[in-house]
């Protein structure tokens, strides 16, 4: 083969000259025997053992059919040579195909001009790949078209793992969104929910207590739709203890069965002696309510939600799946619904993504589900075809020996009083004021200050001071962190309670043991009565040092 001009259609006997090395190549090219009879050449033998996959098509023989494959291109493709010439390249297009790639192919054809681009094609088994093709036209001596030249290459590992970075940017971008979206709305839910409990304390008429009430159930349901947010961007405060999986379902399947409906039946398939597993169990029930919530919705018509626990030993496999070899207990939700796609199923965890009509869902169900199993060291995975059904399994690190059965935990509701002086430390005005105001109704003395500075002006001039109850995020250079552990080496003996709507710093890498004690916003006026004087009677606690891992 000799190289033709830049142009694209060299003129008869055009050479290159050695000094000045073209490109051409790359665009198109000229032979002088056309015909693919004689294939005992050094370069036939070259092109069939290259690993390169390589095609030549005919566009002077109608739909430009296929007139030599390699063997490159028939392992790439899975066809032989037999079922390959004479056919288009179209037929290695599918479902997935990009129809705007597919058209630039077309038009470079019919321009007899070389194009690159990179395609979803499929393989005969029916397997998509995708294929980084360069196409160019081959010409006779005379400047007339013969051929189109193209190789391929394999390039689906390349993409995917684009995609999948791609994706981890996106969702690392929308967690740091929703994480302080959340932050911001806690603080204002414990505004709204702390004076509509003082509210329905203060009023006796039954319509206004009503009416209360319908607005505390709006501002439980926006708590829940934080903790939702909080979950998917992995930034929830995890409470993680010794579960036994088994007695939690049995436990949640009275609540699993009412929320479902008539027309839906649990059915559970329980692995007996299981390994505990250390997760926070207000999240995971929460995550199971949502991903049984989308069983029953991929149900319309009813059928059989299967809950059932297993374990699992990973060792070679578990880097495939993203989790270090060792025993894993398994918790699935199997549904007999109309499962998803494959393009569905990878948008499935995605915030906000729902095929589910307005009103009917937000789309953070199964993204709080695969938060709260991310942070709780495991993995959640889908496994759905279109008419078969999906399986949601989530993994959890199982723990050492065999979990043992839980013992229901009887609570009064007595709230727990005290006449303690508690410095409250709150950048929000209105925050602020409803502490000082629940805490001087249960009997304490309250001093206040908006920031960390204040506060360390007071702690060196007041004489009494028992508790340090403080928000974690503020502004200025002092925040709850360093104010706790400043406050305690001014004062060893201060017991320190921590409040926060989120902060980073207090995410645990894994369960843990708490290294702090910190409560929730928006808390209400009996959590924070109990929470004060088990703070107050348990007396200082340790901090860590600032920059330390805090976990919790």
């Amino acid at each position: 083969m000799s190289e033709d001009d830049q142009a694209g259609v060299p003129e008869p006997g055009a050479s290159h000259s050695a000094e000045a090395p073209s490109l051409a190549h790359l665009k198109s090219a000229t032979i002088r025997e056309p015909g693919l009879d004689d294939r005992g050449s050094v370069f036939f033998a070259a092109i069939e053992m290259t690993r390169m996959p390589m095609i030549l098509t005919d566009p002077r023989q109608p739909d430009n059919p296929i007139v030599f494959a390699n063997r490159a291109f028939q392992d790439l493709t899975g066809y032989t040579q037999a079922e390959l010439i004479g056919r288009n390249c179209r037929f290695l297009q599918g479902p997935e195909t990009s129809r705007e790639t597919v058209a630039e192919l077309r038009q470079a054809v019919e321009e007899r001009r070389a194009i690159a681009t990179e395609i979803l094609n499929y393989k005969r088994d029916g397997s998509p790949f995708w294929n980084g093709i360069f196409i160019g036209p081959v010409f006779d001596a005379a400047g007339e078209i013969v051929y189109f030249f193209a190789s391929q290459l394999d390039v689906t590992r390349r993409r995917v793992s684009e995609q999948a970075f791609r994706q981890a940017q996106k969702m690392e971008a929308i967690g740091q969104l929703t994480a302080g979206l959340a932050h911001d709305f806690n603080n204002l839910l414990q505004v709204v929910s702390g004076n509509l409990e003082l509210a329905r304390n203060a009023v006796t008429s039954e319509r206004a207590q009503r009416q209360l009430a319908n607005a505390a159930g709006a501002a439980e349901r926006g708590a829940k739709l934080t903790k939702q947010l909080l979950s998917f961007a992995r930034k929830a405060r995890l409470e993680p203890r010794s579960l036994n999986l088994n007695a939690l379902v049995l436990a949640f399947a009275e609540v699993a069965e009412s929320t479902l409906g008539s027309t839906v039946s649990v059915r559970l398939d329980l692995t007996p002696r299981l390994p505990a597993v250390t997760i926070d169990r207000t999240n995971l029930e929460m995550a199971l309510l949502n991903v049984l919530i989308n069983a029953r919705d991929a149900m319309p018509a009813g059928g059989t939600v299967t809950i059932s626990t297993a374990s699992v030993h990973l060792n070679g496999n578990g880097r495939a799946r993203g989790l270090p070899p060792g025993d894993y207990v398994a918790l699935r939700v199997r549904d007999e619904g109309e499962g998803m796609p494959p393009h569905v199923a990878e948008r499935a965890t995605e915030p906000f993504f729902s095929t589910k009509g307005p009103g009917k869902g937000t789309g953070l169900g199964l993204a709080m589900a695969h938060g709260f199993v991310q942070q709780s060291r495991g993995r959640l995975e889908i496994e759905s075809r279109p008419s078969g059904g999906t399986t949601i399994t989530m993994l959890f690190p199982a723990g050492p020996g065999a979990a043992a059965a839980e013992e229901p935990v009887e609570r009064k509701a007595v709230l727990r009083r005290g006449d303690e002086t508690v410095l409250v430390v709150e950048d929000s005005d209105d925050v602020r004021a409803l502490a000082r105001e629940y805490l001087e109704s249960l009997g304490y003395q309250v001093l206040a200050a908006r920031d960390g500075e204040e506060a360390l002006d007071i702690l060196e001039r007041e004489t009494r001071i028992d508790l340090l109850f403080s928000d974690i995020v503020m502004p200025g250079g002092v925040n709850g962190l360093i104010l706790a552990d400043r406050a305690q080496r001014m004062r060893p003996d201060l017991p320190v309670l921590l409040t926060t709507g989120y902060n980073e710093d207090l995410v645990a890498e894994g369960p843990a043991t708490p290294t702090m004690d910190v409560l929730g916003k928006p808390y209400r006026k009996a959590e924070l009565a109990d929470r004060i004087r088990a703070a107050l009677d348990r007396g200082a606690r340790p901090m860590p040092a600032p920059g330390e891992p805090h976990h919790g």
